[in-house]
């Protein structure tokens, strides 16, 4: 939870960051790795929360189960 919490507050302040400073292109940066996510409408940065914390969920169901598999079998 804590990850995807992570990731969708870092997509709020790029987005925010965007909004204030027109001239900066952080945005383009998130295009590729959220499908469906233009610059920018309601929808487009309600779904880009939505995927942001996927992402971060998604990651940490995958590495934390490995984590705590390789710090069990690892010596003392």
């Amino acid at each position: 939870m804590a990850l995807g919490v992570l990731l969708a507050v870092s997509f709020a302040l790029c987005v925010l960051f965007g909004l204030l400073f027109l001239g900066a292109t952080m945005y383009q940066a998130w295009l590729p790795l959220l499908p469906g996510v233009s610059w920018i409408s309601w929808s487009s940065a309600l779904l880009g929360l939505i995927e942001s914390f996927a992402y971060g969920w998604y990651v940490a169901v995958i590495f934390v189960p490995a984590w705590n598999f390789f710090a069990r079998s690892a010596p003392a």
